[in-house]
């Protein structure tokens, strides 16, 4: 596995990337909401797939005879972490990050009221899977202080079905406590990040890029899109990222939550200072997404799940 974030990384990660949106029916808004206002576990999780990810000769910034990518591996932060390697398809024509599948979770007792800077309590003895409906349940990882995890190199049982259902469940104590992401979003493919046919993106180094989205298929909702954009070398190093819109302040969730439209536009648009450096390569990761709830009175209302698949643009600057 080649993601090695620490548990308070993972878990400062997963809060900068969910927040609570909750969805009730009439007959049972009052009992559940009132229920779970008070209850004290919350779990915050991220589930996310990318598909193959091919990168052409011609758009290594700097490529020649001795490009060396060879069994590289990647590791991608704020969001959007990839365990993969990275191998020569047959002839060497191409450099292919295989498609797969992670799941990222945070089971705790949160710490005072509402949703604090601190985050929740880990719970020692605590369990995690992962279901997707009319599968079995899948056994998350346990990465200490409450973290969980699971890679599809892992467990390939770990699959991402666009417009299924996927449950969190944690059980501490005797008792479970359940999340659920309903109807998650198939992928939205951006014309813009294969110009003309290309594989890649040809961009001065400091100018802004901007693409249109795809629109949602009849009687859908525009999902949200979360983008990160990451630099990386000729050896398939990660850079920190450059750009993101992924909220990663108190502030920054109850926008999200109460005003999402910011992350629903058509057309997006990411600074000339994500592209700084000129002969260098950029990944965009646009990851669509959608937000799920808890789905049992135990679980805190600010628990919250994200799950999304995402399309992926290869820059290559000047």
């Amino acid at each position: 596995m080649v993601y090695a974030a620490s548990p308070m990384k993972i878990r400062k990660l997963l809060f900068a990337v969910v927040v609570p949106v909750v969805a009730f029916s009439a007959c049972d808004l009052i009992n559940r909401t009132s229920n779970q206002v008070q209850a004290k576990k919350v779990i915050v999780g991220t589930l996310l797939h990318t598909p193959p990810i091919q990168i052409e000769p011609e758009a290594v910034a700097g490529f020649d005879a001795s490009f060396p990518f060879l069994d590289a591996g990647f590791t991608f932060d704020g969001g959007f972490p990839f365990d993969a390697g990275v191998f020569l398809n047959d002839g060497g024509a191409a450099v292919t990050v295989p498609a797969q599948t992670i799941v990222f979770a945070y089971f705790g007792t949160r710490n005072g009221e509402g949703l604090s800077q601190e985050a929740p309590t880990a719970i020692e003895g605590a369990t995690m899977t992962l279901t997707r409906k009319g599968s079995s349940a899948l056994n998350l990882k346990d990465s200490s202080q409450g973290s969980f995890g699971l890679t599809s190199s892992e467990e390939p049982a770990l699959t991402y079905e666009a417009h299924a259902s996927y449950l969190f469940t944690a059980s501490a104590e005797g008792t479970t406590f359940v999340g659920i992401v309903e109807d998650v979003p198939e992928e939205e493919k951006v014309a813009a990040f294969r110009p003309g046919g290309k594989s890649f993106i040809s961009l001065a180094a400091g100018s802004e890029f901007q693409f249109a989205r795809p629109d949602p298929p009849n009687g859908k909702e525009r999902n949200l899109a979360f983008v990160v954009v990451v630099p990386i070398s000729r050896e398939g190093q990660q850079g920190e990222p450059t750009y993101t819109n992924v909220p990663s302040t108190p502030l920054g969730y109850l926008k999200l939550a109460v005003a999402p439209s910011d992350w629903k536009t058509t057309t997006v648009t990411i600074p000339g200072t994500a592209f700084p450096q000129k002969d260098t390569n950029y990944l965009i990761l646009l990851q669509s997404a959608k937000l799920g709830r808890p789905d049992t009175d135990n679980l805190f209302i600010g628990s919250a799940m994200i799950a999304g698949t995402a399309d992926v643009g290869v820059v290559k600057t000047h």
